[in-house]
């Protein structure tokens, strides 16, 4: 993400704000299963994940997504599936419903929650070195994530081309997206997402979709 990227209105609503949190567990979700079946991924939106799961201090909540909801298109999109306007990807919806378990287990474990902290602070310092997205990076998200997340009985089993999971870096760059998925998990949690919720407020993300489109 440059300086240049234009800056968007800041989300003026809790429903808005809990949008584009969850926008950004299903953009990870997405790019999870493009990865296991191309290998390749939209630049942007992974970009977009990265920066945020290594920026572990943003200024604001837009910063945290670099300040204009397009960079979250592809999980937005994904949400237009969810509220039921567009066909889903069955793949990804398990993939994100399975990221906000997962979240939510993490958030019990204290000294998990610890650990992950203490990680992703020195992989911030990494990133600083070498930029977010530099393989080294991505490594050290991968590995964070399969040293905490990956070690809970709930996991998520990544579906795709057996010869592109295994192919170089692939595994890691699949972590690190689950890893991004996991960061907006828990802020879409600590905007007052919760999965109850979803069913009764499926109208009003509707609006928030129209209004971040």
């Amino acid at each position: 993400m440059t300086s240049t990227t234009p800056i968007h209105t800041a989300p003026d609503s809790p429903v808005a704000r809990q949008t584009l949190a969850l926008a950004g567990v299903f953009q990870a979700a997405s790019l999870v299963d493009e990865l296991a079946r191309t290998g390749q991924v939209d630049q942007r939106a992974w970009d977009t994940l990265i920066q945020a799961t290594v920026n572990t201090h943003p200024e604001s909540f837009e910063a945290i997504y670099g300040g204009h909801p397009n960079n979250l298109r592809r999980g937005l999109d994904t949400l237009e599936a969810l509220s039921g306007r567009q066909q889903a990807n069955p793949a990804v919806l398990r993939y994100g419903f399975t990221l906000l378990l997962l979240m939510n287990k993490l958030r019990n474990d204290s000294q998990m929650m610890d650990q992950l902290g203490e990680k992703l602070s020195r992989i911030q310092s990494q990133a600083e070195h070498f930029g977010n997205t530099h393989e080294n990076v991505i490594a050290s998200l991968g590995e964070a994530y399969q040293e905490t997340l990956s070690t809970l009985k709930t996991r998520i089993v990544v579906q795709g081309d057996p010869s592109m999971l295994q192919s170089r870096m692939m595994p890691e760059r699949v972590r690190a997206c689950l890893m991004a998925g996991i960061r907006f998990a828990l802020l879409w949690h600590q905007q007052g997402g919760r999965r109850w919720k979803l069913v009764f407020q499926r109208k009003a993300m509707r609006r928030a979709l129209d209004d971040l489109s």
